[in-house]
């Protein structure tokens, strides 16, 4: 017994021990304290249903007040929601925003895991739950008495928001399936889909797809190697990608004729879902059924009006890029096309990166040797992540046939860039069609400068220099290479940015490795049957004056500093008062510039007098993958809008 007791009379024991029990049931709290580290405190206070699988911290709040046992609500969740909807003591945004994330938890337990979603479906009664979970979302929203601008910058709206996003991405995957199976059955896609209770009505017009999409995917759901940024925009809707089937541009191995056509938009589109669901008030809101199922074009589409207020909408810039360059096959295919072998491509085609945008003036990308659109990969990500130049360009890019002539390229990518731009504005009358930026990159920067580049007689002169051409066989000459020999300069073009481009040839393309190279490159038997019976026709019409042996060239032949070609229109000027860069790699910074080369392109056949600017960058060849080379690249378009002005509404 302590020292303290033994002082106290025995008798008075027996009162304390009552004192002390009196003490002990009256209700007093006991206040304690601890410290808590930052790290805990936000993850206690910005955790929830989404992200740790537990309720948050708001929802076990409004549950204690109303005197429910949290764990036990975790446990029966039906019970707590229907607790929560009998109470109207409690404040509207405590209790909408508590409902949506007890009905996230009930469609998460409904849910098959997206690896099982193949074999089990989406039940109705998952459904059911997801569109509870961004009803409650919605009502607390926009009809709980303050907007959502008014909470601007509380944690919980950003919660709900998520719910309510995360739930348009779960209903959207129900949707697109159901459209589609509609589709395949000749109805319209937009046909309503009716579930156990709710009936959704769907607009996929803004979309414009061009055939019944395949696939539905989650742009949260992917990620990318090879991509350096993921663009995206904070906002109301969930975040997605729908996936056609891709143009096929090789024609059948059974040689069946195929017709493959030259321009098409990319087969992957970004978009966004909203859930709108009918009503005026907020009872209405938590009475209807109705509900409409709008996907938007984020491009297109910056904000939406709901209910009096202006909504910013989500959007991802990245994921359909990311998926359509991941499906496409390019890098082989390029490979095999450049070495003539089977599945390879036999004429360019043209790709909008995006549906087509009549106020958005058009960035056109040239690829190089054994290349294809994804050399563009970061260069082209930036710019449509880029909001000021989302807003002005769409971008374009060509795939074509890297073991062609060079002077065969330039025509055909020319009448596929112009029939495509006929396509869309037949009139070009729109500001897609004027104050256009083409981009091209080693060949492709070659190519490019002969688009802007009118050859007058030169290149056609030159051909009749060696050869003595008259009556049938000049007509038989001048119909198969006339037109590849005569050509005007592209209209409407306003700036062009030429990166690590042989302007006049390369050493390289001519010495040991190059003609080895060159060996290898094989021309198609399309191209090879075109224009057999021309070549053996000059080869009968040889002058004395001719010191070369006569031959089909490839692309490699073509970029020799020595090739006839490359020499005659490396000197042919560029239209007069055209605006053009150029960005220049230097492999070995200690070597002096007008001596180094990128290892492919020697300095002096890079640079072009008269650019409005030159960037000198330490790399190798493909310096367009360089964070240096497209930031240049964002500096000069930037600089091209201030002086153009804003052509977008």
């Amino acid at each position: 017994m302590s020292s303290a007791l033994k002082l106290l009379p025995h008798r008075a024991l027996p009162i304390l021990a009552v004192v002390l029990s009196l003490l002990l049931s009256s209700g007093c709290a006991m206040v304690t304290m601890k410290q808590v580290a930052p790290t805990e405190y936000l993850a206690n206070k910005r955790g929830d249903v989404l992200t740790s699988g537990k309720l948050s911290a708001a929802s076990q709040e409004t549950l204690s007040v109303i005197g429910m046992d949290v764990a036990q609500c975790e446990k029966d969740v039906a019970t707590c929601q229907k607790t929560l909807e009998d109470t109207d003591v409690l404040p509207e945004e405590q209790r909408l925003s508590a409902q949506s994330e007890l009905w996230v938890k009930t469609a998460l337990a409904l849910t098959p895991k997206p690896k099982d979603r193949e074999k089990t479906p989406m039940s109705d009664a998952a459904l059911d739950a997801w569109l509870e979970a961004a009803r409650y979302a919605y009502a607390y929203l926009f009809f709980s008495g303050r907007t959502p601008s008014d909470r601007a910058f509380e944690d919980r709206q950003t919660q709900v928001r998520d719910y309510y996003n995360y739930a348009a991405e779960q209903t959207a995957s129900v949707v697109f399936k159901r459209s589609r199976e509609s589709a395949l059955e000749g109805e319209d896609y937009n046909a309503a889909v009716a579930g156990e209770r709710w009936t959704l009505t769907s607009d996929f017009d803004e979309l414009r797809m061009q055939s019944i999409p395949t696939r539905m995917v989650s742009a949260s759901a992917v990620s990318f190697a090879g991509l350096r940024s993921t663009y995206r925009r904070d906002g109301f809707g969930a975040e997605l990608v729908v996936i056609m089937d891709p143009p096929k541009l090789v024609a059948p191995a059974d040689g069946e004729k195929a017709e493959i056509p030259q321009y098409s938009e990319m087969s992957a589109i970004n978009a966004t879902a909203l859930l709108r669901f009918k009503g005026d008030n907020l009872q209405q809101v938590l009475d209807t059924t109705q509900v409409l199922f709008d996907v938007y074009s984020p491009e297109s589409t910056e904000s939406v009006d709901l209910h009096g207020e202006k909504v910013p909408l989500a959007g991802n810039f990245t994921a359909a890029y990311g998926l359509w360059l991941a499906q496409s096959g390019f890098a082989t295919q390029s490979l095999r096309t450049l070495f003539g072998m089977s599945e390879g491509i036999g004429a360019p085609h043209m790709y909008l990166m995006q549906p087509w945008d009549p106020d958005r003036r058009i960035i056109f990308m040239l690829h190089g040797l054994g290349s294809s659109p994804e050399a563009w990969v970061n260069v082209a990500n930036e710019i449509m992540g880029d909001p000021e130049l989302r807003r002005h360009f769409q971008v374009w890019q060509v795939y074509y046939p890297t073991n062609a002539p060079i002077a065969l390229n330039r025509y055909e990518i020319n009448q596929a860039f112009n029939n495509t731009l006929k396509h869309f504005d037949p009139t070009g009358s729109t500001p897609a069609a004027k104050d256009m930026v083409f981009i091209g990159h080693s060949m492709g920067g070659v190519l490019a400068r002969l688009l802007v580049t009118s050859s007058g007689d030169v290149l056609w002169n030159d051909l009749l220099a060696n050869y003595d051409l008259k009556g049938e066989r000049l007509k038989r000459v001048e119909a198969k290479l006339g037109p590849l020999l005569h050509f005007t300069a592209e209209p409407n073009v306003e700036r062009v940015i030429f990166i690590a481009a042989p302007h006049e040839g390369t050493d390289i393309a001519g010495n040991r490795l190059g003609r080895l190279i060159g060996r290898l490159v094989r021309l198609p038997i399309t191209i090879l049957g075109k224009f057999e019976d021309v070549f053996l026709t000059l080869q009968e019409s040889e002058s004395a004056n001719s010191t070369t042996k006569l031959q089909i060239p490839n692309s490699i032949d073509n970029l020799k500093a020595s090739d006839p070609f490359v020499k005659a229109a490396g000197a042919l000027p560029i239209t007069p008062g055209l605006k053009y860069h150029s960005i220049i790699a230097q492999r070995k910074p200690e070597v002096p510039l007008q001596q180094s080369d990128d290892g492919l392109v020697p300095y002096w056949s890079a640079h072009l007098d008269g650019a409005v600017s030159e960037k000198v960058i330490i790399s190798g060849h493909s310096v367009q993958e360089t964070p240096q080379a497209v930031l240049e690249i964002r500096r000069i378009l930037r600089e091209d809008l201030k002086e153009v002005g804003d052509t977008h509404p």
